[in-house]
């Protein structure tokens, strides 16, 4: 998922980007997560849940090919992502799934679903909703889903994958002193309703990463090389792996494990380079340490919201790379100087009773949310 920070703070801007130590070696994920057996089926409906992401795709090595910013490139990656949610819809459905919902876990910056609507498998519906939701969250709801599969995932945060990283862009999440990808985060989520993760697609970085993770049936899209390179296997090979997977897939969920984690959660938030967590240290009450941040929650909804916070402070640190690169022009120059008086013109309108902050705009009228965005 990609995070667009607007542009705040800029002015005498000063975190610090330097990269904090890796945390200690990841514990068994049977030493710090209660493994259970999946929720029985109630309603004699086997439904499933596809939440995609768009950097673990086959056919895709240019990190443009998931960024809105990028139209031509863009328009191939969507082409790579539409291929490889079907081939695993259609594995889904021939292994006896009944019905399969589609819910964007990516977020390129395209206001639209990055998936071609007008081409996703035929019986398969996207999540729509009236109102803003948090993909990871907001759709955990006991007996509505019997399984989970994710589909052009990417490794975390340190692992050298294929635009590795958790959450977005300098993220690391430490649960229990555990590293997570996001995959981890979706089981945890989804394991408070007793759901498991039975599919999963990327990288060979990422396949590392759920290796403690044996009853997830997992495809190698492609061999991460860098973060930003890949060496690709052919398309229609990794297309077949990605159908006859999610058949096994649903034929053994049975035997799929469900993943919660214990409370109290020590939950940590380590930012590297775009992201910082300086700005935080000497803040009476905040533990910090090396670009790190840790507290204590009750439960993992609890844990959550409290790391979305935090990510919220360190993407601030975005605009660091925006500064420097206007401070390398004349125009770029000329630009911070105007913005630092409308700046600066804000603060004295509003002290001067001349200026108030605009009442939020309603959202346009019929607007459908899908997700990430």
């Amino acid at each position: 998922m990609r995070t667009v920070v607007p542009l705040t703070m800029v002015a005498g801007l000063a975190l610090g980007g330097c990269q904090a130590p890796p945390v200690e070696q990841a514990k068994p994920i049977e030493e710090v997560d209660l493994l259970e057996a999946p929720v029985p089926d109630t309603d004699g409906i086997l439904r499933v849940l596809v939440l995609h992401d768009m950097e673990g795709l086959s056919g895709q090595d240019d990190p443009r090919t998931f960024d809105f910013d990028h139209p031509d490139l863009y328009a191939e990656g969507r082409e790579h992502l539409v291929g490889d949610v079907n081939s695993v819809i259609a594995g889904l459905f021939a292994g006896g799934a009944n019905e399969v919902h589609v819910v964007d876990g990516h977020g390129s910056g395209n206001p639209e679903p990055d998936l071609l609507l007008d081409r996703l498998y035929s019986r398969a519906q996207m999540v729509f909703r009236d109102k803003p939701f948090r993909q990871y969250v907001d759709l955990v709801e006991p007996g509505v889903y019997d399984a989970v599969a994710v589909v052009g995932m990417h490794a975390k945060t340190g692992s050298r994958g294929f635009a590795s990283h958790t959450y977005t862009l300098g993220i690391e999440i430490v649960l229990n002193e555990r590293a997570i990808t996001e995959t981890e985060l979706v089981g945890f989520s989804f394991g408070r309703a007793g759901v498991p993760v039975i599919f999963a697609s990327g990288d060979d970085r990422l396949g590392a990463d759920l290796a403690s993770m044996p009853w997830i049936e997992f495809v190698t899209t492609k061999k991460a090389t860098s973060a930003s390179t890949a060496e690709l296997r052919p398309q229609d090979e990794v297309r077949a792996e990605l159908e006859a997977a999610a058949k096994r897939a649903i034929e053994r969920r049975g035997e799929a494990k469900v993943t919660k984690i214990q409370g109290p959660i020590k939950a940590t938030l380590r930012a590297v380079p775009p992201a910082s967590l300086q700005v935080l240290e000497g803040v009476p009450g905040i533990d910090y340490k090396d670009e790190s941040v840790t507290f204590v929650a009750k439960d993992f909804q609890e844990a959550y919201d409290g790391l979305i916070e935090l990510i919220g402070v360190a993407t601030t640190n975005y605009s660091r790379v925006l500064v420097e690169n206007l401070r390398s022009s004349p125009e770029g120059a000329m630009f911070l100087s105007e913005y630092n008086d409308q700046l600066v013109g804000r603060w004295l309108d509003f002290e001067s009773g001349r200026w108030t902050p605009p009442a939020p705009e309603p959202p346009p009228e019929g607007q459908r949310y899908h997700g990430a965005r």
